[in-house]
């Protein structure tokens, strides 16, 4: 006789689970999470099986209300318990008998993690409230028949950005035109698409923060890519976050750590400015490389840095900055929907006098 799918139960207590879930913050590395409501153990939802270990960091992280002191201090076995449930099935949402189902491949696995004692009672209540925000697994694409790359391109053209903004709510392919554009020799146009990919993503991550997620881990992609073009992505990654802090402010992190690339230095410090002038708390994470480079040959990377920091709200470089007044190096830089003329000496006095406030 054939085995039939059963329902998912939590190893621990055996009480039937609900579909995970996922956060609405955004992470570079994401995995769908559940709750049980009888015995408050949580668990994840690795799609793949083969990325396990993540997913174990995933749920303690969670249970443990993302105490990450917390969740690395405690001793399995006598702080808290895992187990490992396979063959789960989240389109059916059940537990499958064979690897194959309906003719689909089912790899999908839930690592499970219970808390003891006084570290369950530390963290549940905030674990539960955090649980009731999370929002239903929501995969389908976006596609509509008055999609077209000539009609993208052709909103691109004319600025009409609230007709591509619309579109953009039909069909996510929009972002995949937007981003092809980004690699254009025309500095203007790369800097108009960047504003434009900002504005959209605002709007379309809204109801499909996945969606914008994952441009960002393909612009984050591209820019890591040996011989590949990086114009314009790290800029449309900062901008990106800026639309959107509360929701895409993990990818700050990654996006920092192209600093160790030289030859994208000016890239990352305007697009860690273009954070700063939404949310200083995230651009902070950058001071000490961005007070570095004021002292750098490069004038460009000089005047991008003053203009960040001022930002930033720290008024330790305020003597620094003062070097950089008479500073009468040129440069342009993208802001407010335009490209502006200015000097490192001018970004540098307008810094000071926004730190001074």
């Amino acid at each position: 006789m054939k085995a039939l799918p059963e329902d998912p139960r939590c190893p621990f207590c055996y009480h039937k689970i609900e579909q995970p879930k996922e956060l609405s913050s955004r992470k570079i590395v994401e995995f769908p999470l559940g709750l049980c409501s009888q015995c408050g153990a949580v668990y994840a939802y690795d799609i793949t099986g083969h990325n396990m270990g993540s997913a174990f960091i995933e749920a303690l992280l969670f249970a443990c209300n993302e105490d990450d002191y917390l969740a690395f201090s405690l001793s399995h076995g006598e702080d808290y318990t895992d187990a490992v449930v396979g063959n789960y099935d989240i389109v059916t949402h059940t537990i499958v008998p064979e690897k194959v189902y309906n003719d689909r491949f089912v790899r999908g696995v839930l690592i499970f993690i219970k808390l003891f004692g006084q570290f369950q009672d530390a963290t549940e209540e905030k674990v539960k409230e955090k649980f009731r925000a999370i929002q239903p697994i929501v995969k389908t694409k976006l596609r509509s028949e008055n999609f077209s790359k000539e009609t993208v391109r052709t909103y691109v053209a004319e600025n009409r950005k609230e007709d591509l903004i619309a579109l953009a709510k039909e069909d996510s392919r929009v972002l995949n035109e937007l981003q092809r554009m980004l690699y254009t020799p025309d500095e203007l146009s790369r800097w108009r698409v960047i504003d434009l990919l900002g504005e959209v993503s605002r709007s379309v991550g809204e109801k499909r923060p996945d969606i914008i997620s994952k441009l960002i881990k393909n612009l984050l992609q591209s820019a890591a890519s040996p011989g590949a073009s990086a114009w314009g992505a790290l800029e449309a990654i900062g901008t990106i976050i800026s639309t959107k802090p509360s929701l895409f402010g993990e990818f700050t992190k990654p996006l920092l750590s192209f600093i160790s690339h030289q030859n994208l230095w000016r890239e990352v410090t305007w697009a860690i400015g273009k954070i700063s002038t939404a949310d200083a708390n995230l651009a902070k994470l950058a001071f000490r490389g961005l007070a570095s480079l004021l002292d750098n040959p490069d004038h460009v990377l000089r005047g991008y840095a003053s203009w960040a920091l001022g930002n930033i709200g720290i008024t330790d470089v305020i003597d620094r900055l003062k070097t950089l007044e008479t500073d009468e190096h040129r440069l342009t830089l993208w802001r407010d929907g335009g490209l502006q003329e200015v000097t490192v000496g001018q970004l540098a006095h307008e810094a000071i006098q926004k730190l001074s406030r």
